[in-house]
C-alpha cells in the first residue's frame, strides 16, 4: 500500500497484544512452579545420596587430580542438613573425606573404583581397605567397583577375588554395585558380598519407564531381588531422574520430574523398609561429555551447589522463565522494528505473529544450547544458528512490511542471498539428522533452530542452487522415518521434530522447484 496510506494500528495493536500474550504462556507454563508433598524437612534425614567432590570447572580426568578439603567441606555441612550418609566411588583424592564426615555427624559408604588396568585398581584397593581400617566409626560399608561389569572391564571371577581381598582386610560389610540385570548376569558375584547394591534408574532402561510407571517398574526389581537373593539384604545404590537432557520414549528429564521421581520413591522406600541411595548430590557437567546434556543433570542440587528443590518446596523447570521471556520479547520488538510498517492490513497482523514465533523459537533454541552446549565448537554452532534465525526472521519481517529508506536496502541484501540462509537451514538439518538417526543417545531434539526457517521458507520460497538443496531435502526426508522408529512415537520430542524436518524438506524442495521453473 503507499506510504501515505493510513497506518491499520488496530489490527497491529490486536496482533502484538496476541504475540506477546502468547510468548508469557509459553514461558509461564514451561516454568510454573508445582507443589508436591516435601521429602525431607529439618527433623527428616533422608538415607544416603552419592556424592562426587568435582565442582563446576572440574573433572576427575583433569590430571594432576586437585580435590581441596576446603570445598568437600562446604559440600558436606549443606549434604548433613538433609542426609544420614554419602555414598563415594573412589578413594582418590578422598583421603580426608572421613574426617570432615565425622565432623559433619555424616556416614560414609565408600567405594573403590575397579577399571581394567590391574595397577589403577590395586592402588584403588588398598586405599579403600586404608580408610575402612582407619575410620571404623565413620565408614559403615564397602563397596568394590561400581558398573565394572557393565563396563566388561572385569570379569565375575576378578571381581570375586577383589571382593574377597576387602572382606579379608576390613571388619565393615563389603559389596559390590551394579545396574540390576548385570546381578543377573553374573551369579557368582552374589555369594561374594554381605549385600547386594543394585542401580535403578527407569530413564536408562532399554525400555524407558515414563514418570507414570517409573516407581512402578523400581517397585516391582526390588521385589524381585528381595525374593531371589534372600536372606541377603538388599540395597538400592543408585535411584534418580535427571532435570535436563532429551526424552527417551515416555521419560523426560525436567526438575518437576524429578523431584515427582524422588520424593515419591523416598515415601515407598520409607514404606517398605528399603536402604537406599540417591543420585546424586551434586550436578556434574563432567558428565556430559560422555552422556550428553542429560549426564550433567541428576544432582539434587546444581553445579553451584544450589538447591533446585527437588526434595521440599515447590519446584520450577525453569525457574528464571522471566529472564527468558524479556530476551523472547526482545526479540519479538527486535522483528518489529526491522519489519517497520506492514504493507497491508493484513500483514499488520501477520508480522506481529511472525516476530513472536521467532520469539519463541529463538528463545527456545537459546534455552536448550544453554544447558546443551560444552565447548567451543558447540557454542559456536549454537550461534551460528541464532544468527541464521535473526536473519530469516529479519527477511520475513521486511517481506511483510513497505521496506522504504534502509529496509529497502536491507531487504535487497537479504533477498538476493536468501538461497543462502535455506541451503544454511538444510545444511544444519541435514547434519542434525543423520546425528540422530546414527547416534542419538545422548542427543537433544534441536527442532526449535529450524522450525522459524522451514516455516518461513515453506511459505515464501526462493531460488537455492538445485543440486545442493536437492541433496540437503533427499538426506533430511530419508531420515525422518528411521529416526521415528528409532525413538518411537512415544516419545513427542522425537514427534515434534520429524515435523520440523518435514517442514524444512518441503521447504527445499518447494525452492528446487522454484529453481526450475527460473
Amino acid at each position: 500500500m503507499p506510504a501515505t496510506a493510513r497506518f491499520p494500528l488496530l489490527p497491529y495493536i490486536c496482533a502484538c497484544i496476541i504475540g506477546f500474550l502468547a510468548l508469557g504462556s509459553l514461558w509461564q507454563t514451561i516454568g510454573k512452579p508445582v507443589v508436591l508433598a516435601d521429602a525431607a524437612t529439618p527433623t527428616h534425614k533422608l538415607q544416603c545420596a552419592s556424592y562426587t567432590p568435582f565442582g563446576k570447572d572440574q573433572s576427575p580426568f583433569d590430571l594432576p587430580l586437585q580435590i581441596h578439603p576446603e570445598q568437600m567441606d562446604t559440600d558436606l555441612a549443606l549434604l548433613a542438613e538433609r542426609f544420614q550418609c554419602i555414598r563415594t566411588y573412589s578413594v582418590t583424592g578422598l583421603e580426608k573425606l572421613p574426617e570432615l564426615a565425622r565432623k559433619h555427624g555424616l556416614k560414609l559408604i565408600t567405594g573403590a573404583w575397579v577399571s581394567r588396568n590391574p595397577h589403577d585398581t590395586a592402588i584403588e584397593i588398598q586405599g579403600l581397605i586404608k580408610l575402612a581400617k582407619e575410620n571404623p566409626d565413620v565408614v559403615e560399608a564397602v563397596i568394590v567397583g561400581n558398573e565394572a561389569l557393565l563396563r566388561k572391564e572385569v570379569t565375575g571371577g576378578q571381581l570375586v577375588e577383589l571382593i574377597n581381598q576387602v572382606k579379608a582386610e576390613i571388619t565393615q560389610p563389603v559389596t559390590y554395585a551394579d545396574v540390576w540385570e548385570f546381578w543377573l548376569k553374573h551369579p557368582e558375584v552374589a555369594p561374594a558380598v554381605d549385600f547386594i547394591t543394585i542401580h535403578l534408574l527407569p530413564y536408562w532402561e532399554d525400555n524407558p519407564a515414563g514418570i507414570d510407571a517409573a516407581l512402578h517398574e523400581v517397585t516391582e526389581v526390588r521385589e524381585l531381588f528381595g525374593k531371589q537373593f534372600a536372606p541377603k539384604d538388599i540395597m538400592i545404590g543408585e535411584t534418580g531422574w535427571p532435570s535436563e537432557g532429551r526424552q527417551r520414549e515416555t521419560a523426560v528429564p525436567s526438575r518437576v520430574n524429578q523431584a515427582t521421581f524422588i520424593r515419591g520413591f523416598v515415601a515407598l522406600a520409607e514404606q517398605h523398609g528399603w536402604r537406599y541411595n540417591l543420585i546424586e548430590a551434586f550436578d556434574q557437567p563432567w558428565k556430559r561429555v560422555s552422556e550428553g546434556a542429560v549426564g550433567g543433570f541428576w544432582g539434587l542440587y546444581d553445579a553451584d551447589r544450589q538447591d533446585k528443590s527437588i526434595l521440599a518446596g515447590p519446584v520450577s523447570n525453569l525457574p528464571h522463565w522471566p529472564l527468558w521471556l524479556a530476551i523472547s520479547a526482545g526479540v519479538l520488538a527486535f522483528g518489529l522494528l526491522v519489519g517497520g510498517r506492514p504493507s497491508s492490513t493484513r500483514n499488520a497482523v501477520l508480522l506481529p505473529l511472525l516476530a513472536a514465533l521467532g520469539a519463541g523459537c529463538i528463545g527456545l533454541w537459546a534455552e536448550l544450547a544453554w544447558v546443551t552446549s560444552r565447548y567451543v565448537g558447540e557454542w559456536l554452532w549454537a550461534s551460528a544458528l541464532l544468527a541464521l534465525n535473526l536473519l530469516v526472521l529479519a527477511h520475513a519481517a521486511l517481506a511483510l512490511s513497505t521496506a522504504q529508506g534502509w529496509r529497502a536496502g536491507v531487504f535487497s541484501w537479504l533477498e538476493r542471498r536468501a538461497g543462502w540462509w535455506l541451503a544454511a537451514a538444510g545444511f544444519a538439518g541435514a547434519v542434525m539428522m543423520l546425528a540422530m538417526v546414527t547416534d542419538a543417545r545422548y542427543r537433544s531434539f534441536p527442532s526449535a533452530a529450524l522450525l522459524l526457517p522451514a516455516l518461513v521458507y515453506l511459505i515464501r520460497p526462493v531460488t537455492a542452487p538445485r543440486r545442493e538443496i536437492a541433496l540437503l531435502a533427499v538426506l533430511i526426508a530419508a531420515g525422518i522415518v528411521p529416526q521415528l522408529y528409532e525413538e518411537t512415537l512415544d516419545n513427542l520430542q522425537a514427534i515434534g521434530w520429524a515435523i520440523t524436518s518435514a517442514l524444512l524438506a518441503a521447504a527445499l524442495w518447494r525452492s528446487l522447484q522454484r529453481s526450475r521453473q527460473h
